[in-house]
């Protein structure tokens, strides 16, 4: 028996189903069909496709430029809410769910009908909702080493973005920062590829689990079932990663056999100068700068996954999934994921008894520091908007301050003062003093620096409270600050990273309700003269190393 060639097989095929789909007309629009298989689905709609759809279908938009009319005139693919981009300040997932209905409403009226897909800068929890349950960053999930715990926070996440009528994160991140100095560290597991591969769990808990008997590649990614990629801005050897033919074509897309990408700037996100964007593709085409065999690769890829997550037959969100916001059980997790983050790098030295855990019983103590009542600055960046805020009126959720007030016994007096001077502690009569400091919210480029020293009053207030009595200081940040001066005056130190919402779980590691278990997902250098400094490097030489943390039982109450 002759051979068949599968190439030529093909061909035939898509020639029957081009006829096919001639002879049953234009009104039968298969891609409708959901019991047709999505292959045909997706030849029966891009034949119908004008250019000007298909690339309406591959840009992106801010929900800022967006409005029904421009959805179904241009037939803009999907819509994105950046950082702080919301429908108005505090909204309720009544209205987020509204507007984002408004917007589908406006594609689904557009010629072909093509529903759009909404994502959100879930970067720690649905961090652009108001009374979202706010999780550490990633950089204290990567100290948990616990990666069930991450993906249960991905199944949180996922039911809180669900809440609010959006179907797409862009999250999570799985860079590897070898650099502290860089402000994007914080979005980063660990400077250790191991960790963060075993941190991807938080994927099937975004996305769900693998579907049973899914071929090769279906879904999409490396055994994960990701769905959509955002390539870097960064250089890899010198090479834009958006023009990087051997990594995103040769090794994403063949070797790793990814079927749907969102390549970031060209061709999908364009928030606010689409129209630049689509009338400069448009002509490219045109020209034949561009060929068409790109635009269909790019957009068959886009419709897969519309096709893929039932899009076309359930395009509008409804209320069902409003009581997951906030919920209880999200912050009890937020609160559990906080306690197993704390990295405790000293407790005592040599001969002293270790500090911790504090007693709650106590005549007096004082709580000081700029990030003891601060919910914003326990966030950090990405929260409520891009680079984060300051104060306790971005969203609810408890400080560290708040959480010591409930946790320690009712006749312990709590003195708080932000920077007291040295007299002021040394005439206070104070059991202990717990100092909180560290740095502000910041993200991506505006947080590089290349200095990473605690921001002013934070050493001040160290030096005048841990030089006059027995003091334990929490670091609040998004990366290893500079600690080695002030390391003989401070009898503990507890790295807690950038926390989120939930201060409860600070204080129940400090008081002993539970023991401190994380290690160090970054090594913490000593002098910034020996970065970049990574585990393995010939001039390792840390502070302490990467994996480092010290450990202490629970206290069983009296």
């Amino acid at each position: 028996m002759a051979k068949i060639n599968p190439s030529s097989l093909l061909v035939v095929v898509l020639l029957l189903l081009w006829g096919l789909a001639a002879a049953m007309g234009e009104s039968k629009e298969m891609y409708r069909n959901p019991k047709l298989p999505i292959w045909v689905r997706i030849f029966d709609l891009m034949r119908r496709m004008s250019i000007a759809e298909k690339i309406g279908q591959m840009t992106q938009i801010d929900r800022a430029t967006a409005t029904p009319d421009i959805m179904k005139e241009y037939s803009i693919g999907s819509v994105i809410s950046g950082g702080g981009s919301v429908p108005r300040l505090q909204a309720t997932a009544q209205e987020w769910i509204q507007m984002v209905n408004d917007f589908q409403h406006g594609s689904l009226s557009s010629r072909l009908g093509i529903p759009m897909i909404y994502g959100i800068d879930a970067i720690h929890g649905n961090n652009n909702v108001y009374k979202a349950t706010i999780f550490p960053h990633n950089v204290g999930l990567g100290a948990t080493r616990d990666p069930e715990l991450v993906r249960k926070i991905g199944a949180a996440t996922a039911l809180e973005v669900r809440a609010t009528g959006i179907t797409s994160v862009f999250a999570p991140s799985i860079a590897v920062c070898r650099d502290p100095r860089w402000g994007q560290c914080y979005e980063s597991y660990s400077e250790d590829p191991k960790i963060v591969q075993a941190m991807t769990e938080i994927i099937p808990g975004l996305q769900g689990d693998i579907p049973a008997n899914s071929r090769k590649g279906v879904p999409y990614l490396a055994g994960k079932g990701v769905s959509t990629v955002m390539v870097a801005y960064s250089s890899f050897n010198g090479v834009k990663m958006h023009a990087n033919y051997q990594l995103i074509t040769q090794l994403l897309k063949n070797a790793l056999n990814f079927r749907v990408t969102d390549l970031e700037k060209l061709p999908v996100m364009i928030p606010f100068k689409y129209r630049e964007f689509i009338d400069t593709l448009t002509d490219l085409v045109k020209k034949k700068v561009i060929p068409m065999s790109r635009i269909d690769d790019a957009v068959r890829r886009i419709l897969r996954v519309k096709f893929t997550m039932g899009l076309f037959e359930n395009p509008l969100a409804d209320l069902s999934f409003i009581g997951h916001l906030g919920s209880q059980a999200h912050i009890d997790l937020a609160r559990e994921a906080v306690r197993k983050s704390l990295v405790l790098l000293k407790n005592g030295e040599n001969a002293d008894p270790p500090l911790l855990p504090l007693p709650k019983k106590a005549d007096k103590i004082l709580v000081v520091g700029t990030h003891a009542n601060n919910l914003g600055y326990q966030c950090g960046g990405w929260t409520m908007t891009w680079q984060g805020l300051e104060g306790n009126n971005l969203t609810t959720g408890t400080t560290i301050l708040s959480a010591i007030s409930a946790a320690i016994d009712p006749r312990t007096q709590v003195v708080h003062k932000e920077n007291p001077d040295s007299e002021f502690v040394k005439s206070g009569k104070f059991s202990y003093a717990i100092v909180v400091v560290g740095e502000k919210p910041y993200a991506e480029g505006y947080g590089d620096d290349l200095n990473l020293t605690i921001p002013e009053p934070g050493p001040t207030t160290i030096t005048n409270v841990c030089t006059n009595i027995k003091c334990v200081v929490v670091i609040i940040s998004g990366r290893p600050l500079l600690i080695q001066p002030y390391l003989p005056f401070m009898e503990a130190v507890v790295a807690a990273w950038l926390p989120g919402s939930e201060g409860r779980g600070v204080a129940d590691v400090l008081f002993g309700d539970y023991g401190f278990t994380g290690k160090l997902p970054h090594t913490w250098f000593k002098t910034v003269e020996q970065l970049p400094m990574n585990y393995g490097d010939a001039h390792y030489d840390p502070l302490f190393p990467l994996g480092f943390g010290l450990t202490t039982k629970a206290v069983v109450a009296e």
